[in-house]
């Protein structure tokens, strides 16, 4: 049995983007707009959705939930980057680290359900338009909602106990720019066979089905609207999809090409940089998906702005 020196692991070192030292300011820069306007953006988006009583509909009431989790999905990340890069101390304290692991994917597991939510509202209201109100009442909007932050919750906490336990004998320094769960598994010396069978099960069960049950929703969906006779009406139809379809896209395109791109000698810091499309890229462009095209969105800040005056 081997004996671990260093399993009493009190600090972590996150290496970050520490090979792209030329653009270091730049790259600073562009982290700081990024999370500044992700923060604002959803903060405003979310003033927006309850101030305005026509927003209060289930499709916004889904989209605040999402606003909100991606102001913790970035904060998790972001602040703590951005201290490396201005102080070039890159050491985080365990439980710093765990508390990052804890919030990211709690906040990016509860982005899946709720993007799903949205696509299960999506194809109501098309597919199923006079039992809409019937079927998505504010009990099953408010039930549904619940689940996604309590399953999220309980899902990330299990996985932030598991990670806490390993042995870290070999090394410390953390290939991210934040505790990621997988490259948390890799670093640790323990024995991870089960873990990475548990992370397989957690990839199928919380990224793949969603993911079939969001495309399902909308092959349903796109199938319902080419029926539609009127051109008019079918692309009002579709138009009332858009926003979500294409923060579905934002969302999942980063992670399939991370997962499908092969190997390289460059692959940590290509991997490195696709993170930072999900991380924080992502969050900053949902609050203008949704609001820049959006006539509804626009009309209440119209109104709200004009109230102030």
């Amino acid at each position: 049995m081997n004996y671990c020196e260093n399993a009493t692991v009190t600090d972590f070192y996150i290496l970050g983007f520490s090979s792209f030292k030329t653009v270091q300011i730049l790259l600073l820069f562009d982290i700081m707009v990024m999370y500044l306007l992700t923060i604002f953006g959803n903060l405003v988006i979310t003033m927006v959705i309850g101030l305005a009583s026509n927003l209060h509909t289930p499709m916004y009431f889904f989209l605040c939930n999402l606003a909100i989790s991606d102001v913790i999905y970035v904060s998790s990340t972001l602040p703590k980057l951005l201290s490396i890069t201005i102080t070039q101390d890159n050491r985080i304290s365990f439980t710093g680290c765990m508390s990052q692991l804890f919030f990211f994917t709690f906040s990016g597991v509860c982005d899946i359900f709720i993007l799903t939510s949205m696509a299960g509202d999506r194809y109501v209201a098309i597919c199923k338009p006079l039992q809409y109100t019937l079927i998505m009442n504010r009990r099953v909007c408010g039930t549904m909602s619940a689940l996604c932050w309590t399953v999220s919750a309980v899902n990330s906490l299990s996985l932030t106990l598991l990670t806490s336990v390993l042995e870290f004998c070999h090394s410390r320094d953390i290939s991210h720019f934040f505790c990621d769960l997988k490259t948390m598994t890799a670093l640790s010396s323990s024995d991870t066979t089960i873990r990475q069978i548990v992370l397989l099960l957690e990839d199928i069960i919380i990224g793949f089905v969603p993911f079939s049950l969001t495309v399902a929703s909308y092959v349903q969906i796109i199938s319902t609207i080419l029926k539609i006779r009127s051109s008019e009406t079918r692309l009002k139809a579709f138009s009332s999809c858009t926003s979500h379809l294409t923060a579905v896209i934002l969302f999942y395109a980063p992670v399939l090409v991370l997962y499908m791109k092969p190997e390289s000698k460059y692959s940590k810091e290509q991997d490195n940089l696709i993170s930072l499309l999900y991380v924080a890229v992502v969050p900053m462009l949902n609050p203008f998906v949704y609001s820049l095209r959006n006539k509804d969105v626009l009309n209440a800040v119209r109104k709200l702005t004009t109230s102030q005056q």
